[in-house]
């Protein structure tokens, strides 16, 4: 593992100290004065819109001693600046904490507990932070919501839940909080990739109001995998738990702050034993002259299935406009693609009654992220904020044709990955679930609500 030292940096002080680098803030207003934008905080009462909470935004760790990592998405466009936020934060083997003892070592094999913060903006703007202290971490069992604290002021006690803006900030001076309408905190680079540009400290409270799930805005949200992602069938599991929501806030990046009023935001995560051995991604929600919110995710990678101790290759895409979702999956049709090492991504997939395409593209050359393999974190991925994407979704006729155009819309804010290997060439492929498997992956089953009458006996996660 890497040296983990930090350096010595100081926000969220403690009402006697000052704050030199940063603006001061007077309570409960969360901007300066002179702005326009305001962001509040929601009260420990307010809960999310349940009709838009998605099956697995809740924490999946069970505790058992198992390699085991979680990790989150949070995606935040700025289109006025043509800039973008990510925010990734990741938890791995939260059975141990530190450095495992020699007994632990011998009776478990590798492990490498530790959670990280990882802040993307722009191009190649990085900031990382990571300790190897699992137990300052927390997250909700069945809800979108989680923190961590890397330090806490002095004689305070770091969270053990969400709690207020206020006593989040009285109590810690490095580390984060975020529910599914709250996101807030102070981290600072901690030296650990010298080779990569990193910014030296980053802040940030935003308010968000979701606005699509996974699933019709008027439907019971969907698990992204399917009902089948609540059973050890396959590693790792994906969840997109916000497709698209509106925030308002602001980030202060080193010495640069961004204020902005119901900008694009988005959510997933991934959890499990294991991450994907080659994998694309793709994601955007916002689109030039759009003709109403969009939000568009595509993934597709080499996932393994321990039942059968082999690998598969799957995608799909998910576009949601207009309170509709038009998904694209293997069980509901054919999903091809060709994604080429870097700058180039064609994902064209059918439904029953629908036909997508989409290309991106990109010269920009990407930023290194970190991902959890079976060394522990390190960087398999590359992302760039900065892809060409055109996505168009049309109606199929009876005969199977292409009908009438439903979407043509392109953006230059498109995020674009590649991650995994090897990438020697291009990756050609068509996947497309078999009869049984589309039968069964088709079955309207509501995993958690087969524990309507035994909730203390839900699994850790729906």
């Amino acid at each position: 593992m890497m040296a983990s030292s930090l350096r010595s940096c100081h926000a969220f002080a403690s009402p006697a100290s000052s704050i030199s680098r940063h603006k001061r803030h007077s309570e409960p207003l969360l901007i300066s004065r002179a702005s326009s934008v305001v962001a509040l905080p929601p009260t420990l009462t307010d809960v999310p819109n349940r009709e838009l909470s998605t099956p697995h935004s809740g924490y999946h760790f069970e505790g058992s001693k198992r390699r085991f990592f979680e990790g989150w998405y949070f995606r935040l466009t700025l289109p006025e600046e043509k800039t973008s936020f990510a925010f990734i934060y990741t938890i791995e083997d939260p059975a141990f904490t530190g450095c495992l003892s020699d007994f632990d070592r011998r009776e478990y094999g590798p492990r490498f507990p530790g959670t990280g913060a990882q802040i993307m903006e722009g191009e190649n703007n990085f900031l990382f932070q990571y300790s190897q202290e699992t137990r300052n971490f927390w997250a909700n069992r069945h809800e979108l919501a989680l923190g961590n604290t890397f330090v806490a002021h002095p004689g305070q006690i770091p969270p053990k839940d969400e709690v207020s803006s206020q006593e989040f900030q009285a109590s810690v001076e490095q580390g984060y909080q975020v529910s599914s309408v709250w996101h807030q905190g102070f981290l600072c680079d901690d030296g650990r990739l010298s080779n990569t540009q990193t910014m030296k400290s980053v802040k940030w409270q935003y308010s968000t109001k979701p606005v699509f799930g996974w699933g019709d805005t008027i439907s019971k949200q969907k698990a992204t995998a399917g009902w089948l992602a609540a059973l050890p069938v396959f590693e790792p599991h994906w969840q997109i738990c916000m497709a698209g929501g509106l925030s308002t806030g602001w980030v202060e990046w080193g010495d640069k702050r961004h204020e902005f009023k119901d900008a694009p935001s988005y959510v997933e995560k991934n959890w499990g034993g294991s991450f994907p051995k080659k994998w694309f991604w793709a994601q955007c929600n916002s689109f030039d002259k759009s003709p109403g919110f969009i939000s568009l995710t595509i993934g597709g990678g080499q996932r393994f299935l321990p039942l059968t101790r082999s690998y598969e290759e799957v995608a799909l895409v998910g576009v949601h406009y207009n309170g509709k979702f038009y998904e694209f999956a293997p069980w509901k049709g054919p999903v091809e693609w060709e994604i080429s090492p870097w700058g180039y991504w064609h994902v064209k997939a059918q439904n029953a009654l629908y036909e997508v395409e989409v290309i991106g593209t990109t010269d920009d050359s990407g930023t290194p992220i970190l991902c959890p393999t079976e060394n522990g974190m390190a960087p398999r991925c590359r992302d760039t904020f900065y892809g060409d994407l055109k996505l168009e979704l049309w109606e199929r006729t009876s005969t199977g044709a292409r009908g009438r155009p439903v979407l043509s819309v392109t953006s230059n804010m498109a995020a674009l990955e590649v991650g995994g290997g090897p990438w020697d060439s291009t990756w050609r492929h068509r996947s497309e679930s078999g009869r049984i498997a589309k039968m069964l992956l088709g079955l309207p089953i509501d995993v958690a609500s087969l524990y309507k009458w035994f909730p203390s006996r839900m699994p850790p996660g729906l």
